[in-house]
């Protein structure tokens, strides 16, 4: 272990020493660029640019690339990047992450390398958390690009799809993570390729790159649309549900968050809904309803999981305590939270198209990532997105003073102590920022100061508006704020006047995090630039990180010593066992993120193979080759199917074949038995294939040939459509029940990799399929239009800082016309007349 620690450090110490090298090389060239006027120093970009293009790679140009933005950020903002700041822009353009402390100025740093990967042509993506940042970025570094001759794009929520486009044909692009997932889900959806807005994916770097790569890993974006299901059950499990009593009707385990129903809370159960067994296949619906009003009462809880407002259920993320707002839980939770409370529930949703972070970031060709904090999940970002993680040192000596935690017996006796000190600190003038893990906590907090007379600030999810006037001002004497996680991510906190001398601003958290980096955040708030600060944590044997891993032996030694609640702990070997059960839970984080990807593998596998297809449909003038393969296929595998190998050829099914074939690809009546007797499979297919395709040539010469083209395409793009959506629900069922295979001694991921894949293969034969027998049997209409298949408001779910909703679509005249017996253009299977034709 020591030798791996040592060879880490070896690594990190071999390449800033590379770095630091580089670095010095750059400042040489620093006399030579000042004497440059600004018109030779914007013009430099035009030669870069004509440089890379006879061929120089943008290795070669790095040294002159950085010292012409190091001295035009001179001119333009008034700043001169230090040294340490180029080391840290040579981290990001060989894609590693760069691990810098709060206040080294990792905005500027980001400009050298951004503007280093604009001259290949093929844009750069700046990736921050929230679209403050990305406004406020965009805004001031964008100065300098122009001054460059580059051009600055910015992607907001708000844009339509041509601002988009625009915003991602600039050179260097601002956006969100939301942002740019959905916009590529989205652009997987069009109808036409000119409506796509995303270049491909070349180069990213990405702001506090561990709150998206890895505390947003596990949250999947979805774009959905309404599916219409009963809301009655979900309010009858409610009612049930709310009058259970935990240990006698319900078990709940703190540590794993699983609760369960007792075989008495079973019994109520079966006698409430008038049922004999609540385990019987019949019954599978109203058993989940209960399990998720279960959960919703006793797991989820109002002000610390979830927000209500303005009559809506609001998720809280718990690393951030950010809204999260026009996002909901998934598989019906959320509906039983919105029982629980007693407001309007709303249509469960249907997913169109999903994709994680983990996923999508590592599409890009290069990326990069900037941070005070990734060190302690250097492993994951080296194995999931092959990234080094490399601590570039400070500018100044770090003078923070960061004390041993405080551990009090209960919560009452923590809070009062966090309150006394915050007051004293207030007397003196000395600013502080108080951290807390949940909105409950912060506005609890913020009534105890109340009562106290400390004026303060809150700054949690309900009040984020104001968030960086706050966070700005929080560094003045006698300021006191009050944070969640949050704690104004990517805004500097200045020291105002004065407070210096005080000792800085104080960091008071009020119970440590399940994850080092979050603690570590809030205290890199304090002692920016080499300021002095001084850092406490209040711990208390209540706390549920404690209660976790196990503060029943301490609270027992504390009771053997008669320590009161006024008595804290104040121990380094309290902290290390702290610090000891945080590595037991990211390592838990660590392992539930590495197995879901390894999941989500094998979708983005799947998607990707149909999204390139789709993107060929698109982009193709002439589609008859690839739709004569699949009437070829369908015909191979209908007969085949009828006439297997181990048969004898008289009890082959010809009947069968007649009967598929007349309905589905032919006219009624034109293949007869006597037409395939006496032949092989193979020149079955032949001879069924021959007659289609005179069929196919005779409805082109009807139509002529670009109604044809755009007929082949209108029913590819919605054959390929519906069947996707169809398979991503179908995998989301197997992934709910695949983990119950482990009871049968088998590996549950590599049954889902396997059933997975023939599910993918079934997708693919019924999309040949549906375009064989729509290609040969619809009518075309002269108004033939490309249709999107959901029909209603697709609203985009999961992860979206802003909730969004696309408006209405217009009713659009149908494109097809089918006989009365002929198959059902929605894929039913039944005819025509008894199904949509009614």
């Amino acid at each position: 272990m020591l030798g791996m620690l040592n060879k880490m450090f070896d690594f990190n110490k071999r390449t800033l020493n590379r770095y630091e090298k580089m670095a010095n090389a750059i400042e040489a060239l620093r006399p030579q660029m000042e004497q440059l006027s600004d018109e030779q120093l914007t013009a430099k970009t035009a030669e870069f640019k004509e440089r890379v293009a006879k061929g120089e790679s943008l290795d070669d140009l790095l040294k002159e690339a950085f010292a012409v933005v190091r001295e035009a950020a001179k001119r333009v903002l008034g700043l001169h990047p230090y040294k340490v700041q180029l080391m840290g822009g040579i981290a990001l353009h060989e894609g590693n992450i760069s691990e810098m402390k709060t206040g080294e100025g990792k905005t500027l740093t980001s400009t050298m390398p951004v503007y280093l990967n604009t001259l290949s042509g093929e844009g750069v993506h700046v990736v921050t958390v929230n679209e403050y940042l990305a406004s406020r970025d965009a805004h001031e570094m964008g100065k300098l690009y122009e001054f460059l001759g580059l051009t600055v794009g910015l992607n907001l929520n708000s844009l339509d799809k041509d601002e988009k486009r625009e915003a991602y044909a600039a050179d260097i692009t601002y956006s969100t993570n939301n942002e740019l997932g959905f916009d590529y889900l989205r652009d997987n959806m069009v109808l036409y390729k000119e409506q796509m807005v995303q270049r491909p994916l070349n180069f990213a770097v990405i702001d506090e790159v561990d709150s998206i790569l890895i505390d947003e890993a596990r949250t999947p974006l979805i774009i959905s649309g309404q599916a219409a299901k009963s809301t009655k059950l979900y309010v009858q499990a409610n009612g049930f549900v709310r009058n259970l009593k935990v240990e006698e009707d319900y078990t709940y385990d703190v540590k794993t968050k699983a609760v369960q129903l007792t075989e008495d809370g079973i019994t109520k159960a079966e006698s409430a809904f008038g049922i004999e067994n609540l385990f019987d296949l019949s019954h599978v619906s109203l058993n989940h309803h209960i399990n998720q009003a279960l959960k919703a009462h006793v797991v989820m809880q109002n002000d610390v999981d979830y927000v209500v407002e303005e009559g809506e259920v609001v998720i809280v993320d718990s690393f951030t305590g950010r809204l999260m707002k026009g996002r909901r839980y998934s598989d019906g939770l959320h509906q039983a939270i919105e029982a629980k409370e007693g407001l309007e529930i709303q249509n469960e949703s249907m997913t169109l198209a999903t994709i994680t972070f983990q996923n999508y970031f590592r599409m890009y060709k290069k990326l990069s990532g900037m941070t005070g904090t990734a060190k302690t999940e250097e492993e994951e970002f080296r194995n999931i997105y092959n990234m080094q993680v490399i601590a570039i040192p400070t500018n100044r000596d770090i003078a923070r003073d960061d004390r041993p935690d405080l551990v009090y017996r209960s919560m009452e006796g923590k809070f009062r102590a966090v309150v006394e000190d915050v007051s004293q600190r207030y007397d003196l003038g000395q600013p502080v920022l108080v951290g807390t893990v949940a909105v409950e906590t912060s506005e609890l907090i913020s009534q105890l100061l109340k009562k106290k007379g400390v004026p303060h600030h809150v700054l949690n999810a309900k009040n984020h508006e104001r968030e960086a006037e706050i966070i700005e001002s929080a560094g003045q004497k006698g300021a006191v704020t009050i944070a969640t996680n949050m704690a104004g991510r990517g805004t500097d906190i200045k020291l105002g006047e004065g407070v210096v001398e005080l000792g800085g601003l104080a960091v008071v958290g009020t119970e440590r995090h399940e994850s080092r980096r979050i603690d570590n955040q809030l205290r890199g708030r304090s002692g920016r630039q080499g300021d002095p600060g001084i850092t406490q944590f209040y711990l208390s044997m209540e706390d549920e990180l404690m209660r976790r891993f196990g503060s029943d032996n301490m609270m027992t030694m504390m009771d053997r010593l008669g320590m009161d609640d006024t008595q804290p702990i104040q121990s380094k070997i309290v902290s290390r066992a702290v610090e000891s059960a945080q590595k037991r839970v990211e390592g838990n984080n660590f392992d539930a993120r590495k197995q879901l990807l390894q999941y989500d593998d094998v979708l983005r596998q799947q998607r990707e193979v149909i999204y390139k297809q789709r993107f060929e449909v698109l982009d193709a003038e002439n589609l008859r080759d690839i739709v004569e393969k699949m009437l070829q296929a369908t015909i191979e595998r209908a007969v085949n199917a009828s006439t297997p190998r181990e048969e004898l050829p008289e009890e082959w099914n010809l009947d069968g074949i007649v009967d598929y074939m007349n309905a589905n690809i032919l006219t009624e009546g034109e293949l007869s038995i006597n037409d395939l007797r006496g032949k092989e499979p193979e020149e079955m297919s032949e001879l069924i294939f021959e007659r289609a395709i005179a069929h196919y040539n005779q409805k082109e010469e009807d139509f002529g040939e670009e109604q044809m083209r755009e007929f082949e395409k209108v029913i590819l793009l919605r054959a390929v459509d519906t069947k996707w959506m169809d398979h991503i629900d179908a995998m989301d069922q197997l992934r709910q029940g695949i983990h119950l295979r482990a009871y049968g001694q088998t590996d549950p991921l590599r049954e889902y990799q396997m059933e997975g894949f023939a599910m993918f293969e079934q997708m693919i034969a019924s999309i040949e399929e549906d375009v064989a027998k729509y290609i040969m049997k619809a009518q075309i209409r002269n108004n033939l239009e490309r249709q999107e298949v959901v029909q209603g408001q697709t609203a985009v779910h999961a992860s979206s800082n802003e909730g969004e909703e696309q408006p209405k679509r217009k009713p659009k005249r149908k494109q097809i016309e089918v006989g009365r017996n002929e198959p059902c253009i929605c894929g039913s299977g039944k005819k025509y007349k008894q199904c949509c034709g009614k």
